[in-house]
């Protein structure tokens, strides 16, 4: 197991503490760029945005954390309850200095993006999600895909820790099944970092907290909140994890929100990079920068 971050060409690497959580950034594009904040989900870390950070966009400042407790940032205090993650990101994008910035999330952090899109959105320019249902999607809508969740999430929240340890659940089940197509050496390089029992246990309490709390929470109560958030969504329309559906505009409860289905899985960074890179360029001419009030 290494204890050093994958390498990308040209990047800046620093850590930043707040509310408990050393959190390691990887940077890359001019330091008075503008600024976009880029979230990784599970099973990965920062550098899922490795295509992104080693070549930026003209003018983009690609800021990328490992989620606390994932990669190599320090575990949080809490047990992944979504919300204190939006908490921790927020406290993060402070201490950055980011008074404005454009979003990017993938999975857990395409999630996280949502509810950060909610609390500050008078800081955010616009979202760009990439295969991740949104916060407000129906129990009716939700019913019928609810055995993708059973797939993996219950495994994950029980027994997730010696899974990933110990054995090779994730690069025999879990990429298997949803990304067959990515190489060995890339299945590898997300699943090593897993081995660290700190990750093993953060991936275990996401899940954990998402199954016995939040969906619990959602079924009852439901995100009320409306997003006024320009948000695009990206979505890979194979993904076996989480279907297209739950990510619809119609079923959204935001201002603009608008949703590209194509081809390809759930892993869409990985497997479409240019394509990423493309939406998230006319997201940003789409949205230009606007002044600080």
């Amino acid at each position: 197991m290494t204890n050093q971050p994958p390498p990308i060409a040209g990047v800046r690497r620093h850590r930043v503490t707040v509310r408990g959580v050393d959190f390691h950034i990887t940077e890359a594009g001019p330091e008075d760029g503008r600024p976009v904040l880029a979230l990784h989900g599970w099973p990965q870390h920062h550098w899922a945005y490795r295509d992104l950070l080693g070549d930026p966009p003209p003018g983009l400042r690609i800021i990328a954390p490992d989620l606390p407790g994932y990669g190599w940032s320090g575990p949080p205090s809490h047990r992944w309850a979504k919300e204190d993650v939006v908490t921790d990101l927020v406290a993060l994008v402070d201490a950055l200095g980011l008074d404005r910035f454009l979003l990017v999330g993938h999975d857990w952090g395409g999630y996280i993006g949502h509810l950060l899109a909610l609390r500050i959105p008078e800081r955010i320019d616009a979202y760009l999600a990439l295969n991740i249902a949104h916060p407000w999607v129906p129990p009716k809508v939700m019913a019928p895909h609810l055995w993708r969740f059973l797939l993996y999430q219950p495994v994950v929240a029980s027994a997730g820790v010696p899974l990933q340890t110990r054995t090779r659940y994730l690069e025999k089940v879990v990429f298997r099944a949803a990304a067959p197509k990515l190489d060995a050496a890339t299945v590898g390089t997300y699943a090593e970092r897993f081995r660290d029992p700190v990750v093993a246990r953060t991936a275990r309490d996401t899940y954990r907290t998402f199954l016995t709390r939040e969906i619990p929470k959602g079924v009852r109560d439901g995100e009320r909140r409306w997003s006024t958030v320009p948000t695009r969504v990206l979505f890979g329309r194979s993904d076996t994890a989480i279907h297209p559906d739950l990510a619809a505009a119609e079923t959204a409860r935001a201002d603009d929100y608008t949703i590209d289905v194509v081809d390809g899985g759930h892993f869409i960074l990985d497997e479409q990079p240019d394509l990423v890179r493309a939406k998230l360029i006319a997201v940003a001419d789409e949205f230009p920068e606007r002044p600080v009030r």
